[in-house]
């Protein structure tokens, strides 16, 4: 099982169209055969911080993840490119 968190920071002016890029990106994610969860959260006292928790069954579901059209779509194409800051925290299952 490979899990994470994103981190990511975002101008008050896009709120609306990170909005609907997270949730297009979600609904296909979720999609995916090797995706287990996909979850965008708003953190809570701030609306401009997005955070993602993201499960694959494995490296290989995570690796086709990031080739999908989706991900270059909305990821690569929209919240790259809008985002003020980013941090990726790799967690390990108990």
């Amino acid at each position: 099982m490979v899990s994470f968190i994103v981190r990511m920071k975002f101008a008050p002016e896009d709120r609306d169209d990170i909005a609907e890029s997270l949730r297009l990106l979600a609904e296909a994610s979720r999609r995916e055969p090797g995706c287990v969860s996909y979850i965008p959260h708003q953190a809570e006292g701030d609306q401009d911080t997005v955070v993602i928790y993201e499960q694959y069954a494995d490296a290989k579901a995570l690796e086709a993840h990031r080739a999908s059209p989706h991900f270059k779509k909305y990821a690569v194409g929209i919240l790259l490119q809008k985002m003020r800051d980013r941090s990726l925290e790799n967690l390990i299952a108990l």
